[in-house]
């Protein structure tokens, strides 16, 4: 997380992984998902607190989660079926199910079928929202395995290179690869220059957004740092008017490549799961794909995960550029702030303990926070 999205001391309160889970999960069972499920859900929220990836964690996703089960855009107790197997895949339809619960499921179903074919994927149509997409991809790696997440989400927000229509979600994409000594390498990234959920945490610290995040009505990119937008009418607080630029930002800083990415994912999890893409559904329909490379498949566990040690330590011990403090490579400091927080607590906004305080009052839910 960029400074310019930490919550200043000043705005924060302090609270404990095991008293926000307690608290989220109690909000999730009481409109009537599961109690399993609903310790699923909270933990891959608290997970992304916890990394200090906020933009998906309980401060933006819980709202939108909570308002989609009581409207009834999402299904407390889908009938999630496999549609399509194979040895090495699986089509799984949510049933309008959140993928912070099913995704885990279909990660645990691809490594099991990735220990007997080296390679396995799975893609899930009709899902809602999975969170931090790195969450998934990490449960490989307990299992020395690659894991690879990809989500297809559930409204245009990105404007494809010289376009000034929204046509591709922000679409994400990670990637966790298991390790010795050094903390797993985890890619975990937007397709688009920022993540949606940023926007929302733009609008509530009062920062502004950089210049190439956005374009302007004509779909030309903003050069100039803009506040954030207000949100959509009738959204959960983090809905953003659609023109959020693709990876790369201009033709010159290489958007074609982010534009292409996001190409990628739809294809990946929409139109191989047979679901279709971004344009063809209503908003909040999501499709995900998660995928497991078995190490042992292809190469001894030992050497891999050694030379991926050097991999990371040569990368690290890169000589710095001027006026910066080191080289860092991806998931290093997502894993030196779960660590941090563990020990010192995670930080909420004081807007976001509030809204907690009077959602649980309002849905009858424990508030131990």
């Amino acid at each position: 997380m960029i400074d310019r999205f930490r919550v200043p001391e000043s705005e924060a309160t302090i609270v404990t992984r095991q008293a926000l889970h307690a608290t989220v999960s109690g909000m999730f069972e009481t409109l009537t998902v599961p109690e399993s499920d609903a310790h699923q859900a909270a933990d891959v929220l608290v997970a992304a607190d916890l990394r200090g990836v906020d933009s998906h964690g309980v401060s933006n996703q819980l709202r939108s989660y909570l308002l989609g089960l009581i409207n009834g855009e999402i299904n407390p107790t889908p009938t999630w079926e496999i549609e399509r197997e194979s040895p090495s895949g699986l089509t799984i339809n949510c049933d309008r199910g959140l993928g912070v619960i099913i995704a885990p499921k279909a990660m645990q179903m691809t490594i099991q079928k990735a220990e007997h074919t080296g390679v396995a994927m799975a893609t899930l149509k009709n899902g809602r929202h999975l969170g931090m997409a790195g969450y998934h991809a990490m449960r490989a790696l307990e299992h020395d395995m690659i894991g690879v997440c990809m989500s297809s989400t559930g409204s245009p927000l990105v404007l494809p290179t010289f376009g000034r229509e929204a046509r591709l979600g922000t679409n994400p994409i990670a990637i966790a690869v298991p390790t010795y000594q050094e903390p797993p390498f985890v890619l975990d990234m937007a397709t688009s220059t920022i993540a949606a959920n940023k926007i929302g945490l733009a609008r509530r610290l009062g920062t502004l957004l950089a210049p190439g995040w956005i374009a302007g009505e004509d779909g030309t990119p903003l050069d100039h740092s803009v506040p954030a937008p207000p949100p959509l009418p009738g959204s959960s607080g983090s809905g953003y008017p659609p023109r959020l630029l693709p990876l790369g930002s201009t033709p010159e800083g290489g958007s074609y490549k982010g534009y292409g990415l996001a190409c990628m994912v739809e294809i990946l999890c929409g139109i191989l799961s047979g679901d279709g893409f971004s344009m063809q559904s209503k908003p909040g329909v999501y499709r995900h794909m998660v995928a497991a490379y078995n190490v042992s498949a292809f190469t001894q566990i030992d050497q891999f995960k050694s030379m991926m040690d050097a991999f990371l330590h040569i990368l690290k011990s890169t000589p710095v550029a001027a006026n910066q403090a080191k080289v860092l490579v991806a998931g290093e400091v997502e894993a030196e702030t779960e660590r941090y927080r563990l020990l010192h607590g995670i930080p909420l906004h004081h807007e976001v303990v509030d809204w907690i305080r009077k959602t649980c009052k309002y849905l009858g839910s424990p508030f131990d926070l």
